[in-house]
């Protein structure tokens, strides 16, 4: 089955500087991606922080365990990718952040098997959208 490519992006207004350090630290993803129970990183200190080649597990829905690799990161662009796989399938996520005059525009390019990027696109939208936007307390 041919590779599939999607884009999707939220706009928010939370500053780009703090929107990349909530990307930086995986211990903070499930704070803005709430598909996502934890991450588990055979790490400490400052390995534990957004880099190429850190390895992890992310923890899903209904006992989901997707291993990933960071494939690429570019701290003063704001731009990183990872290549995630679960159950078989792989996906590939382009990560951008964009200052914008009133926060941060999140831009995601997604690739993979189209029936999963189809039905992935609207999660990683609404992680966008967690990722950009102040938490909710």
């Amino acid at each position: 089955m041919p590779e599939a490519r999607r884009r999707v992006h939220a706009r928010g207004p939370v500053p780009v500087d703090e929107a990349w350090e909530r990307y930086a630290d995986p211990d903070r993803w499930s704070s803005w991606a709430p598909h996502l129970r934890g991450v588990e990183i055979e790490a400490t200190g400052d390995q534990r922080r957004l880099r190429t080649g850190l390895e992890g597990v992310v923890l899903g829905p209904v006992g989901v365990r997707a291993h990933f690799v960071v494939m690429a990161v570019d701290e003063a662009a704001r731009r990183w990718s990872w290549e995630v796989r679960a159950i078989g399938v792989t996906l590939r996520l382009d990560h951008t952040l964009e200052p914008t005059s009133d926060g941060t525009l999140a831009g995601l390019v997604l690739r993979g098997r189209l029936p999963v990027v189809l039905v992935y696109r609207p999660v990683a939208w609404w992680a966008l959208r967690g990722l950009v936007r102040p938490r909710m307390l």
